[in-house]
């Protein structure tokens, strides 16, 4: 698989390069917009971009590739404030992570993004089964409505990340067929936390809900 990496910092960007192709992935390598512009086209498994580059903005960047490329992103970088915590995920990314970080953390967040395609997929005592379309916990069934099983999909197929409000209530309006409020959301929220366990979903102020790796 082939990640797009996006850094200005040397340093940075070889040992990532050198422990992403160490995990078994192809990786081409740029330092600032200029070089992205010229392989934003191109077939990736995902997308690796710092926001602070030498010669535009991350989130600029970003608009730019959604026009023309559907791969993951994730943002790396030093902005580590709420507010462009949020825009990230409000961009649409599907992970934000802050400096300094662990190598081995990024390499299990693209691990993530690259298995979507599986028909299951664990989180500790917890298997969301797609092809059943179910939830289990310790190989027992967890019976959920159509919509609380379509909220907890979506956040254990993006496990370790977190999934905005706006996210999930633009997931879930198809199936509802009508309008699902925000207060709504907050009611199934609990009672998926009922019926997984209350520490596996944890609520991120700002932003949405992110399912544990644990």
């Amino acid at each position: 698989m082939k990640l797009l990496l996006i850094e200005d910092n040397k340093g940075i960007a070889k040992g990532l390069e050198f422990s992403l192709q160490g995990a078994g992935y192809e990786t081409e390598l740029c330092h600032n917009c200029e070089q992205a512009y010229a392989k934003i086209g191109g077939d990736y498994a995902v997308i690796i971009i710092d926001i602070s580059l030498p010669d535009g903005n991350g989130f600029d960047l970003y608009k730019d590739i959604r026009r023309v490329n559907s791969s993951p992103v994730i943002f790396l970088t030093a902005l580590d404030d709420e507010d462009s915590i949020v825009r990230g995920f409000d961009l649409g990314a599907e992970d934000y992570i802050t400096k300094p970080f662990s190598t081995r953390e990024l390499i299990a967040r693209v691990k993530r993004l690259t298995r979507k395609s599986e028909s299951t997929v664990t989180v500790g005592e917890i298997t969301l089964d797609l092809d059943k379309q179910a939830v289990f916990k310790e190989s027992e069934k967890v019976e959920f409505t159509a919509l609380e099983y379509r909220v907890c999909s979506l956040l254990i197929q993006n496990h370790g990340a977190v999934v905005t409000r706006e996210m999930i209530l633009e997931k879930i309006w198809d199936i509802a067929g009508n309008y699902v409020s925000d207060n709504t959301l907050s009611v199934y929220i609990r009672r998926i936390r009922q019926k997984l366990g209350a520490d596996k979903i944890k609520t991120v102020k700002g932003a949405g809900y992110r399912m544990e790796d644990v």
